[in-house]
């Protein structure tokens, strides 16, 4: 076997090996129970994503994929979740009941895809030539022509996590209020009874 053989060999079986990664983890981001460890299973996904960009000499898609996906999108899911969730019961399942559909939707999707590239022209086309184009170029252009774009990415996403932090604020004084009213009625109770015993020693 030469160096080429070994090199391509090589590159098969990491490629695999990230694949079958980014796959578990996405399975498991859908049946999962528990939204924190979906979400972090969400991540995982999107790391893997971005070595497979990466290893497919994508350097810029991978680097998009790693700083945005995975270092902003993930993390504003987490904290949303922490957030933004309530009361959950105490005792779940760690697998949703309905990952048996989801993974026979996702299994008819693959199907069609698959047979959707088999069916056409593009696995036997010949590569395209390396670009010459490298990253420091793209963030060059990035941080000067497109820098008010990219303010605009980054507003976005702030305004996402403000609004968040409101949305679990509310949901905290609706909580507070609650208990304050259930916690009304005792007294009052109290003062009945209070009440109804007067009455019934005067009347004896």
């Amino acid at each position: 076997m030469d160096a080429t053989a070994l090199l391509e060999s090589r590159v098969t079986l990491s490629f695999a090996i990230i694949a079958a990664v980014t796959v578990a983890a996405a399975v498991a981001a859908m049946g999962l129970r528990n939204l924190v460890h979906c979400a972090l299973a969400l991540a995982v996904t999107f790391g893997g994503l971005a070595v497979a960009y990466l290893q497919l000499d994508a350097q810029f898609v991978g680097f998009a994929q790693l700083l945005v996906y995975v270092g902003a999108v993930s993390i504003l899911i987490v904290f949303a979740i922490l957030l933004t969730r309530g009361s959950e019961p105490p005792r779940q399942p760690a697998v949703s009941t309905g990952w048996i559909g989801g993974i026979l939707i996702a299994c008819v999707v693959l199907g069609v895809l698959a047979y959707a590239l088999w069916r056409s022209d593009l696995l036997k086309r010949d590569l395209p030539p390396p670009s010459e184009v490298t990253v420091r170029d793209l963030g060059s252009v990035l941080m000067t022509r497109y820098v008010l774009p990219l303010e605009a990415v980054g507003l976005l996403l702030t305004a996402a996590l403000i609004g968040a932090v409101i949305i679990a604020m509310k949901e905290e004084g609706d909580g507070e209020r609650g208990v304050a009213a259930g916690g009304g009625p005792g007294p009052a109770t109290h003062g009945t009874d209070g009440t109804r015993e007067a009455r019934q020693i005067q009347t004896e």
